[in-house]
C-alpha cells in the first residue's frame, strides 16, 4: 500500500466549473467529457503525482449522476485514481433534504472519515499513510479539511465535532454517522498539507486562521513547488507543470518566477528545492531540445536569487491555538460569508 495519498476535489479545483446559478448547473450537467475544461497545470500535476507513487482519491461535490462524464474526462486527461466519491444529490432531493444539496460540511467530513477508516483494511498501519488535500476557495474546503486534519491528529475531540455539526445544521442521522466514524479512526498527525486553489481570488491572508499547513495558491506551478519541498514531487515533475503553463497557457519566464516568489514571500517555501530544479533542467538541455526552453532557462537564471529570497522570508506564522471551529462553522462557506 502507498504511504501517501492525495485527496482531490474536482469542481473549481481540477475542473474550471461554474455552478453559481441554476443555468450553470444545467450547463455543467449537460457538458460532454471533452467539453469540460481543466484548470491550467492541474492535469499535469496530478499525472506527475501518480508517477511519483502517490495514490489519488477523488472526493467531489458533483452529483453522482455525472460520474460517467467525469470519469471519461479524467481518462481523457490520462489520470488514474483509487477511489471516486460523488455527492448523492438526487437522493437528497427525493428525501426533501434541500440543505444537503449545498452543504459541504455534512457531506465531506463523514466521507473523509469513512475513507480514512477503510485504510486499516490494507494491512499497513494507518499512521504511516500521510495525506495531501486539494480544494478551492469557492466552498468550505479549507475549513472542512483543517477540521479533519486536527481531528485525525487528536487535537479536536468528539464533543467539538458534535457541536460543529449541530451548529452547521447538519441532519441528525448524518451527525450520528459522523460521530460513529470519528470513533473508528486511528489518531495520527498525518495531513501534511492542505492546498487551496484561489478560484475566487480570495486574499491569501484570509486563510491564516488555519495556520501554515494551509497553502492558498493561484496556479498549479505554485502547488508543485510546495509539493517538491515536501518531498512528494520530483524536480522533473515541477518542470513538466511549468512546460504546460508556457506552451498551453502563455506563461513566460517572468510569470514562472513570480509564481515562486509569491508563495515564498508568504512563507510557504524555503528554497530547498531550487538546486534540484536547476540540475534537472540542465539534464533536460543536455539530452536535446527542451519544450519552452527559453522560458525555463529564464526561470533557472532567477532561481539562485529566489532561493535567497525564500530563505530570508519570514515563515508562515504557526498557530498559537487551534482554530475556533465552533465559531467558524457559521461562516465556513464563502458563499454565505467569508471567514476572516
Amino acid at each position: 500500500m502507498a504511504t501517501h495519498i492525495a485527496r482531490w476535489d474536482l469542481d473549481k479545483t481540477y475542473l474550471r466549473t461554474e455552478f453559481d446559478s441554476l443555468r450553470d448547473l444545467v450547463k455543467t450537467a449537460l457538458e460532454w467529457s471533452d467539453q469540460k475544461r481543466t484548470n491550467p497545470g492541474a492535469s499535469t500535476l496530478l499525472r506527475e503525482m501518480v508517477r511519483a507513487g502517490i495514490r489519488v482519491h477523488i472526493l467531489s461535490g458533483s452529483p453522482e449522476q455525472m460520474r460517467k462524464n467525469l470519469e471519461d474526462k479524467l481518462r481523457l486527461d490520462g489520470i488514474t485514481w483509487d477511489s471516486f466519491t460523488l455527492k448523492p444529490n438526487l437522493q437528497n432531493l427525493l428525501r426533501l433534504r434541500f440543505r444537503a444539496v449545498r452543504d459541504q460540511l455534512g457531506y465531506k467530513l463523514p466521507a473523509l472519515l469513512r475513507a480514512r477508516a477503510t485504510l486499516s483494511d490494507g494491512g499497513e498501519a494507518t499512521a504511516a499513510i500521510h495525506e495531501t488535500l486539494f480544494g478551492d476557495d469557492a466552498e468550505a474546503d479549507a475549513y472542512v479539511y483543517s477540521l479533519y486534519a486536527d481531528l485525525l491528529a487528536g487535537r479536536v475531540g468528539e464533543d467539538v465535532v458534535m457541536r460543529v455539526l449541530q451548529r452547521g445544521r447538519v441532519y441528525e442521522d448524518v451527525v450520528e454517522e459522523t460521530i460513529d466514524a470519528v470513533r473508528t479512526i486511528e489518531h495520527a498527525d498525518v495531513v501534511e498539507r492542505i492546498l487551496i486553489h484561489l478560484e475566487r481570488q480570495t486574499p491569501p491572508d484570509d486563510f491564516r486562521t488555519y495556520g501554515p499547513r494551509v497553502v492558498p495558491f493561484y496556479n498549479y506551478l505554485q502547488a508543485a513547488f510546495v509539493l517538491q519541498e515536501d518531498g512528494r514531487l520530483g524536480a522533473d515533475g515541477v518542470l513538466r507543470v511549468a512546460v504546460e503553463l508556457v506552451t498551453e497557457h502563455r506563461f513566460d519566464g517572468d510569470a514562472l518566477a513570480r509564481s515562486y516568489l509569491d508563495v515564498a514571500r508568504r512563507g510557504h517555501l524555503r528554497g530547498t528545492g531550487i538546486a534540484a530544479l536547476r540540475v534537472a533542467l540542465d539534464g533536460w538541455f543536455e539530452r536535446g531540445h527542451v519544450p519552452a526552453g527559453d522560458e525555463l532557462r529564464a526561470l533557472s537564471d532567477r532561481l539562485p536569487a529566489m532561493a535567497a529570497s525564500a530563505e530570508s522570508a519570514p515563515r508562515a506564522p504557526a498557530l498559537e491555538a487551534l482554530p475556533d471551529y465552533i465559531r467558524l462553522v457559521e461562516a465556513h462557506n464563502p458563499r454565505r460569508g467569508r471567514v476572516r
